[in-house]
C-alpha cells in the first residue's frame, strides 16, 4: 500500500505539469483551432521567467569588510545583494530565498505579452490553413525560441532552488497512520500538485462564471453565431491565446525547481502533451486535465522496478500505448466532441 501511494504521489506531480500544459494547449485549439507547437517553448520561457528574477535578485557590488582580513593583514573584498543593501540583511535575504514564487507575478505580464505578439505576429495568418502548416510554423517558432534560450543562458541546466521552507520532505506516511519514514515526499513537489490545481480551478472558474468565459464558451461552440450578435470574438481569443500562454509559464515557473530548467525543456513536454491533449479528447478542457492526471500516474506506475524487470523500457512508452489503444477504439478521445478526429 505505501508503494502504491507514493507512486501515486509522483503520478501527480507528473501529472499536474502535463495538465497545465494540455489546458494551454486545448485552449489555443478550442478557440483559435489552432495546433500550436510552440507551446511547449512557452513552459521553458516561464522556467526561465524564474532563473532570470533569481539572477536579477542576486545582483550585488563588492565592498572592503574591516572585520575580515586576508593572510596579508588587508580587508578582504565582500559581495552584497543590492536588494539587501535597499531592504536590510534580513529583508533582502528572504526575497531572494523567495524569488521562485515572487517570479509568478514577474513572469504573468511576460507571459500575456509573449502569447500576444505571437498570435498577433505570427499565428493570426495561419487561422485558415491546413492544421499541417499550423504546425510547421509553429515549431520553427519554437526552435527560434529555445536557440534563442540557449544563446543567452547557455546548454547546462541551471539549479534554481526552491524557498527553503520548502526543502526537505514531509512524512506523509505518518499523516496516513503508516510508520515514520515509510513514505517520505519532497515538500515542493506537493507544493506544485496544489499550485497547478489552484490554477487549472481559477481557469475552469473564469471560463464558467464570467461573462467573458461565458462569451468565450460560446464562440468555440459557434463562432459565427457569436460574431454576428455583434460581438468582438476574435479580440476575446487574443486574450485567450495571451491567458493560454499564461498558464503554460506559470507551470514551468513553479516547475524549475523540480528540474533544472534547460533550453530543450520544452521540447521534452510537448510532444507528452500532445498526446495528453488527442487522449483526453481534442478541444475538451476537462478532457486534457483528466488525461493530464491519468498519464502522469500510469506513467509513474510504468517506473515501479519490477515491472521495468518484466517490460524494459515500460516507463518510457507507457503514455504512447495507452494513446494508441485510446484512438484505436475512440478516435475522438476520453471526453472529445463527437465528430472530432473521427471523420
Amino acid at each position: 500500500m505505501d508503494g502504491i501511494l507514493l507512486q501515486i504521489l509522483n503520478g501527480l506531480d507528473k501529472g499536474s505539469a502535463y495538465a497545465m500544459i494540455a489546458l494551454g494547449l486545448t485552449l489555443i485549439f478550442g478557440t483559435l483551432g489552432v495546433v500550436n507547437f510552440a507551446h511547449g517553448a512557452l513552459f521553458m520561457i516561464g522556467a526561465f521567467c524564474a532563473v532570470s528574477l533569481q539572477r536579477l535578485l542576486g545582483l550585488s557590488f563588492e565592498t572592503l569588510d574591516p572585520t575580515k582580513k586576508d593572510f596579508l593583514g588587508n580587508p578582504l573584498k565582500v559581495k552584497t545583494p543590492y536588494i539587501e543593501s535597499w531592504f536590510g540583511p534580513e529583508m533582502g535575504a528572504s526575497i531572494i530565498d523567495w524569488s521562485v514564487p515572487l517570479a509568478i507575478l514577474f513572469s504573468i505580464p511576460i507571459m500575456l505579452f509573449v502569447g500576444w505578439a505571437m498570435e498577433r505576429g505570427l499565428i493570426k495568418h495561419f487561422y485558415k490553413r491546413p492544421h499541417a502548416d499550423q504546425i510547421l510554423v509553429t515549431f520553427g517558432l519554437a526552435i527560434v525560441m529555445q536557440e534563442i534560450i540557449k544563446h543567452y543562458y547557455g546548454a547546462n541546466p541551471i539549479p534554481t532552488s526552491a524557498p527553503s521552507a520548502f526543502k526537505g520532505s514531509l512524512d506523509f506516511g505518518v499523516m496516513l497512520g503508516f510508520d515514520p519514514n515509510v513514505i517520505i515526499y519532497p515538500y515542493w513537489r506537493l507544493v506544485y500538485f496544489a499550485f497547478s490545481a489552484a490554477v487549472i480551478t481559477a481557469v475552469f472558474s473564469f471560463l464558467n462564471f464570467t461573462t467573458f468565459g461565458m462569451v468565450v464558451r460560446a464562440g468555440m461552440a459557434d463562432r459565427e453565431t457569436v460574431g454576428l450578435l455583434g460581438i468582438n470574438i476574435d479580440r476575446r481569443f487574443t486574450i485567450m491565446f495571451g491567458i493560454a500562454a499564461a498558464v503554460a509559464g506559470l507551470a514551468g515557473v513553479m516547475y524549475a525547481p523540480i528540474n533544472s530548467p534547460n533550453y530543450h525543456m520544452g521540447m521534452d513536454f510537448l510532444v507528452l502533451s500532445f498526446v495528453v491533449v488527442v487522449v483526453g479528447g481534442m478541444g475538451s478542457l476537462r478532457g486534457a486535465v483528466a488525461a493530464g492526471f491519468l498519464l502522469g500516474v500510469l506513467e509513474s506506475f510504468a517506473s515501479m522496478n519490477w515491472i521495468k524487470d518484466v517490460i524494459p523500457g515500460i516507463d518510457q512508452i507507457i503514455i504512447y500505448l495507452v494513446a494508441i489503444l485510446i484512438l484505436l477504439t475512440r478516435p475522438r478521445g476520453l471526453m472529445g466532441r463527437k465528430g472530432v478526429m473521427e471523420d
